[in-house]
């Protein structure tokens, strides 16, 4: 039987329950730059990597392992069916909004962390996506016409999300024998 993925309210559940001190969005964000940018922790090691300092008891449970398996999933699907991490749709857009903030703040966050980008050389439009996830991640949206709001949120998420699987193609193909990294 397989089990259908994990959603922004169980994740944040279970963060509240291992009290990890992080938001649901952040957590995604971070977990999926981390594995954008090559970092290699398993599905057991990757909190420690991103420096949650999590127990043993959190290590092992099953919403962590499941974000992970997610995670990779979605990264690697064919169909390319990433998603962010966000509240449900029917929330309000100035939360959505908010998440989608703070996952671009965990993404850059788990670039960092993965300790692999400083060697990579990245192409204009990775730099470019980079960069525009920083300006995604240092906003503060102004909320004035509901219709707009959902419009500008929806164009902004599609990008974050086209630009994750553009990072993650790039930084994750496979090198010709004898190609160094820079």
């Amino acid at each position: 039987m397989t089990r259908s993925a994990l959603t922004y309210a169980e994740l944040a559940h279970a963060i509240k329950t291992l009290r990890l001190g992080v938001g649901a969005s952040d957590l995604h964000g971070s977990l999926t730059g981390y594995l954008c940018a090559g970092g290699r922790a398993g599905a057991e090691e990757w909190p420690a990597a991103l420096e949650l300092d999590p127990d043993v008891k959190a290590l092992r449970h099953e919403a962590l392992r499941q974000l992970y398996r997610d995670c990779r999933a979605q990264l690697e699907d064919p169909d390319l069916g990433f998603e962010p991490l966000l509240p449900a749709h029917d929330a309000p857009v100035e939360r959505r909004a908010d998440a989608l903030v703070e996952w671009c703040r965990g993404f850059l966050g788990g670039v960092g962390l993965s300790g692999t980008t400083n060697r990579q050389r990245l192409s204009e439009d990775a730099n470019e996506v980079l960069a525009d996830f920083g300006r995604i991640a240092s906003s503060r949206f102004d909320y004035d016409d509901a219709e707009e709001d959902e419009t500008a949120l929806s164009e902004v998420l599609e990008f974050v999300r086209v630009g994750v699987l553009l990072l993650h193609a790039e930084l994750n193909r496979p090198r010709a024998p004898g190609t160094r990294v820079h």
